[in-house]
């Protein structure tokens, strides 16, 4: 499977990471990893791209990693529907006092507006 993983550097986002990297290596998946720009994340884009190459080297995995600029929802949809990816996977969604979910801008954003699967890792 063509697994495109989209980390902006929230907590949720590296449990995504953790997660989709041991899948991949499980199941053999092709996966790239994006890179975001969050404005909700205290994290640079370089501390982000430093965790996911030594949860990639950890796991031995060959993977792509990807610095992407721009809106990251609208960024994330266009590489996945243009490169012909299976699945978006993204970390996000806590629940609210009342046992709703809440979604990040991002998630949101991907989830309405997905034409591919989107996993969503909690």
């Amino acid at each position: 499977m063509k697994v495109l993983l989209g980390i902006g550097g929230s907590d949720d986002s590296f449990t995504a990471l953790e997660q989709t990297v041991s899948r991949a290596v499980l199941a053999d998946d092709d996966l790239t990893v994006a890179v975001l720009d969050n404005p909700e994340s205290d994290r640079s884009k370089e501390e982000i791209g430093e965790k996911v190459e030594d949860v990639l080297a950890d796991a031995d995995l060959d993977a792509t990693i990807r610095d992407v600029s721009g809106d990251p929802g609208s960024r994330l949809l266009d590489i996945a529907e243009s490169e012909g990816y299976d699945q978006i996977v993204l970390g996000g969604g806590q629940r609210s006092p009342m046992g709703k979910i809440r979604l990040g801008h991002i998630a949101e954003f991907v989830l309405l507006n997905s034409h591919v699967s989107v996993k969503l890792v909690r």
